[in-house]
């Protein structure tokens, strides 16, 4: 983490943020089953509804760097790694939903299923992008890996993206797929252009919406 983020800087408020963000998806979850909301196949609820979660998460994570660069949010920075930790949480609790309560552990019809369903091999990928991220992701691997982290981490992109396509291939509705993948390009173009580059786009749309008002008056 950056030198600039120093702890005594971050209020207790905005640390506990991602964690109220994190959690609030399983409180939801736990409170559907509760009051008897997970429909009439409810393993296929949960494994669409944590799987969506992860996918929330994972761009909310990826979001943190642009708040930061554009907006000067710094202190959201301190929190691309306890919401990057939830987003891994739930697809993995997703992934343990399909193999264990909607399969059976049954290895064969696993493997059959992943050789017929193309969206379960870019899911799978996306979660096995994902694993080396989460485990390197404390101050301690970034320090052994020194240069290596950051080239690591940023296969959180690839990760994001077949984790859009997974849900883009699965989905009878594919809107929310192409609201998802829609703002991941956003995220992502927000990498190949600096602040000052982005500001000078503002400025000139700022500007053309203004001069086409002033042109219908």
């Amino acid at each position: 983490m950056s030198g600039k983020l120093a702890a005594p800087h971050i209020s207790p408020l905005l640390r506990i943020i991602p964690h109220i963000i994190g959690l609030l998806p399983l409180v939801l979850l736990i409170g559907d089953g509760l009051a008897d909301r997970l429909t009439v196949n409810p393993i296929q609820y949960l494994t669409q509804r944590t799987g969506w979660f992860a996918l929330i998460l994972l761009l909310a994570t990826l979001a943190c760097t642009p708040l930061n660069r554009w907006f000067g949010w710094k202190q959201v920075m301190r929190w691309r790694r306890p919401l990057g930790l939830y987003s891994f949480g739930y697809a993995g609790l997703h992934l343990a939903i399909f193999v264990a309560l909607d399969y059976g552990f049954d290895l064969s019809l696993i493997l059959q299923t992943i050789s017929e369903k193309r969206y379960i091999i870019a899911g799978l990928l996306a979660f096995a992008l994902l694993l080396p991220l989460a485990i390197t992701s404390t101050s301690g691997w970034q320090r052994r890996l020194k240069h290596w982290w950051r080239r690591l981490h940023r296969l959180v992109y690839l990760a994001a993206i077949l984790a859009v396509i997974h849900y883009l291939w699965l989905s009878k509705d594919p809107r929310p797929a192409l609201i998802a993948g829609g703002l991941l390009g956003i995220l992502l173009l927000s990498r190949l252009i600096g602040r000052q580059s982005w500001q000078r786009m503002v400025q000139w749309s700022h500007e053309r919406i203004k001069r086409q008002i002033s042109s219908r008056r």
